[in-house]
C-alpha cells in the first residue's frame, strides 16, 4: 500500500512544483514591496514628524499584535462587503506585503536608532541635509545591524505564506491539502510539503547566518 501511495505522490509531483512556484511568486512579490514600504516606514518612524510617526507605530503594533489569518480573512472576505473584490492571489500579496512591511519597519527603526545621535548632530553641523545624513551616515552603518534580522524575517514570512492557502490560493500547502484527500498518508504528503518549503528557506537561513557572522567579525575588528 505504501508503494502505491508513493507512486501516486510521484505522479502528483508536477502539481506540487506548480504550487511551489505560486508560493515563490506570492512570497517574492510581497517581500520586495514589503521591504520598500518597511524601509520608508522605519525611516519615518525613527526620524519623521510625530504626525507621521504615531499612525505608523499604531498600525505596526496592530498588525504585529493580531493573528495573520484574521488579517487575511478581513482582506478577502470583509473588503468585498465594502465594494473591493479581490482574487486569492492579489489578496494574499496585499496581506503578506502589509505583514512584511510592519515587521521590517521595526527592524529598520531599531537599526537606525542604534546609531549614536552625536553622529547625526555632527553631520548636520557640517552642512549636510537630513537626506544626505541619512544616505551617507545613518544607512551605511545601520545596514550592518539591519541585514541579518532582515533576512531572518524573510524566512519567517515565507513560512507565513502557507496561511493564505486558507482563502483558496493554490500554493504548495493547498496542493498538499488537496493531495491528502486522494493519498491518505499525511506524513508522506506533508513531509513533501515541508521539504519544498525547506528548499526555499534553507538558502535564506544560510545567508542570514553568514551575514550575522560577518557583521560580528567586523564589529570585533572595530
Amino acid at each position: 500500500m505504501w508503494g502505491y501511495y508513493f507512486n501516486s505522490l510521484i505522479h502528483s509531483l508536477p502539481f506540487f512544483l506548480k504550487g511551489l512556484w505560486v508560493t515563490i511568486e506570492v512570497s517574492g512579490l510581497s517581500l520586495i514591496i514589503g521591504t520598500m514600504i518597511g524601509f520608508v516606514w522605519g525611516i519615518l518612524r525613527s526620524s519623521g514628524p510625530r504626525w507621521l510617526c504615531w499612525p505608523i507605530m499604531a498600525w505596526v503594533d496592530l498588525i504585529r499584535g493580531t493573528p495573520f489569518l484574521v488579517q487575511v480573512f478581513i482582506i478577502f472576505f470583509i473588503l468585498p462587503e465594502l465594494g473591493l473584490n479581490l482574487d486569492p492571489f492579489p489578496a494574499s500579496v496585499i496581506a503578506l506585503t502589509n505583514l512584511a512591511a510592519c515587521f521590517i519597519c521595526e527592524i529598520v527603526c531599531a537599526g537606525l536608532q542604534s546609531i549614536p545621535k552625536g553622529q547625526v548632530e555632527a553631520a548636520l553641523s557640517t552642512g549636510l541635509s537630513s537626506f544626505q545624513c541619512l544616505r551617507y551616515i545613518l544607512l551605511p552603518q545601520a545596514l550592518k545591524t539591519i541585514l541579518p534580522p532582515l533576512v531572518g524575517q524573510y524566512v519567517l514570512l515565507v513560512k507565513d505564506s502557507s496561511v493564505v492557502s486558507a482563502i483558496g490560493l493554490v500554493d504548495v500547502t493547498r496542493v498538499g491539502w488537496l493531495t491528502v484527500q486522494r493519498i491518505p498518508e499525511g506524513i508522506m504528503v506533508f513531509g513533501l510539503v515541508g521539504l519544498l518549503y525547506f528548499s526555499i528557506c534553507y538558502p535564506l537561513i544560510v545567508l542570514a547566518n553568514r551575514l550575522e557572522k560577518r557583521m560580528t567579525v567586523q564589529t570585533l575588528r572595530l
